[in-house]
């Protein structure tokens, strides 16, 4: 009778963790380092880092032979459209939307995705899976184009992803699970709402739960303790930063992150900047001089250090929100509790953000004390939740009109970094934040200007393109934009949502004159 082979255990791998995750992306072997993350293998990962180890030891072994023989490419149908030039800019924008859905999702074993119940509409290019912020600004133009189903699947989405993992994280991808992104969950129930109020009162428990995802432990964080994404600044004051809990290169950017932590002399200090890097991309700013400690330094954000002015603006109208639903139900004591939250942190927002000599709110810098010197129009974000005085929404205006109009709208910072989230560039949804904020103080003839300005620009690219851009450069429009970690993609959500809704409020206001 022969022996029997004992078989040994394979151990538990994380495959980001792993010796194969780490050849693969500081191998190059992919432009993207997003495209192997986004790759489904056929085995788990302690099945394929046991194959890899031993198969990398024999004579002829190439490294993209094996990725290629044991991943597969299950990514959603990448755009496929040829250009109707017989369209406008905003009939191709309807036609993209079926084009740019996707769902309801498969469970596909050991691929990152996260599957979702719904249909929803992803930005395009590289991002073949669903958004967080982005998709504000996508549900946006799909009100303005008629579609409702589409645009409450999205917020069914976002409420089953905080019902199942207690967060809406950075995007759909298991990747992003350590973070999640400027929370608009509360602008987008409110848009949706807006016909029956009772659809604010059914997403109430959602709204509780992500309030309390970005609030964590609160009342028991001490003075001028910083508790995840939560600092008590005064006894009764709480202001939230942006945070991932991760200290290692985001899997995403691996080789990138990796690179520009080569010059750090400790492990303590790369893991500082990795989290900082991570914190960065939870704002959707990644990346810009915005969360730099020092002039023209990458290697120097800070993120965690700062409470950033558009992040604190959305947590005071959850908490109006969430405040607007318990009174629907008739709790009057939580309702008032969650008022008096949100009046609380408006008073903040003036007393730490406000910048009399600039003209525009800023960040805080809440290990430096002080207020951070860029300029961005982040500042907007007070006027787009009517948090300003008419005196503070006058100066920041003339600062918008003067410093940040530029041919092609409006330019994200002042500063040339070379960072996407810089200038020369501009954005789809930061133009959306800063119209509305003219508008709530009544600066209409602003408001059109920048409307105007953005919208020609758009279909000036189209007109060269039969693309809707990520990103456009505002001030020389004979460019596309540049910057970032990756190549300007085209699709593109947020840029149709707004383009979209702008044309919109310019189609109303012509027809009420």
């Amino acid at each position: 009778m022969g022996c029997k082979e004992t078989i040994q255990p394979i151990e538990p791998v994380n495959f980001y963790e792993s010796q194969l995750f780490t050849d693969v992306q500081l191998a190059g072997i992919f432009k993207d380092s997003k495209t192997f993350v986004d790759l489904v293998p056929k085995k788990d990962a302690s099945t394929l880092e046991a194959k890899y180890l031993l198969e990398r030891e024999k004579e002829g072994f190439e490294l993209k032979a094996f990725v290629l023989n044991n991943f597969e490419d299950r990514s959603m149908k990448a755009l496929e459209f040829e250009t109707d030039t017989s369209r406008t800019m905003y009939e191709h924008i309807t036609y993209m939307w079926d084009n740019l859905t996707r769902g309801p999702d498969d469970v596909i074993p050991h691929s990152s995705r996260i599957a979702l119940p719904h249909k929803y509409v992803v930005p395009g290019g590289r991002f073949q899976e669903i958004y967080y912020w982005d998709s504000y600004f996508t549900l946006e133009g799909l009100l303005a184009d008629d579609r409702y189903d589409l645009a409450k699947n999205m917020v069914d989405n976002f409420a089953f992803l905080i019902d199942s993992i207690g967060f809406i994280p950075n995007g759909t991808r298991n990747y992003y699970k350590t973070r999640s992104q400027p929370p608009f969950f509360s602008l987008m129930v409110d848009a949706i709402s807006r016909n029956d109020e009772k659809i604010l009162e059914s997403y109430l428990p959602q709204l509780i739960k992500e309030y309390d995802f970005w609030m964590n432990d609160e009342e028991n964080s001490n003075l001028e303790e910083i508790n995840r994404h939560v600092l008590r600044i005064e006894q009764n004051t709480l202001l939230n930063r942006y945070w991932d809990s991760g200290s290692t290169p985001r899997p995403e950017a691996y080789k990138e992150d990796l690179h520009l932590a080569t010059e750090l002399e400790t492990d303590s200090l790369k893991k500082q900047l990795y989290t900082n890097l991570r914190s960065a991309a939870a704002s959707g700013w990644d990346f810009s001089s915005r969360w730099y400690g020092e002039n023209d330094s990458f290697g120097s954000t800070e993120t965690t250090s700062i409470l950033p002015i558009d992040l604190n603006c959305l947590l005071y109208f959850m908490e109006n929100k969430i405040a607007e639903g318990y009174f629907i139900q008739g709790d009057q004591s939580n309702g008032k509790l969650f008022n008096d939250k949100a009046v609380k942190r408006g008073e903040a927002i003036q007393k730490y953000f406000w910048n009399p000599q600039s003209g525009l709110f800023h960040d805080f810098n809440f290990m430096k004390k002080t207020i951070t010197p860029e300029l961005t129009l982040a500042g907007t974000f007070p006027l787009y939740f009517k948090l300003a005085t008419n005196e503070q929404a006058e100066q920041v205006k003339d600062v918008i009109m003067t410093h940040f109009l530029k041919e092609g709208g409006l330019v994200t910072t002042l500063n040339h970094s070379d960072q996407q989230w810089d200038a020369p560039n501009g954005w789809a949804p930061l133009q959306w934040i800063a119209v509305k904020g003219l508008f709530n103080y009544g600066y209409e003839k602003e408001a059109v200007e920048v409307m105007n300005r953005w919208l020609a620009l758009n279909e000036k690219v189209y007109k060269n393109t039969g693309k809707m851009m990520e990103k456009y450069n505002v001030e020389d429009l004979s460019l596309l934009s540049g910057g970032g970690e990756y190549e300007t993609q085209d699709g593109f959500g947020w840029t149709n949502g707004v383009a979209v809704g702008f044309k919109k409020i310019l189609q109303e206001m012509e027809n009420d004159q």
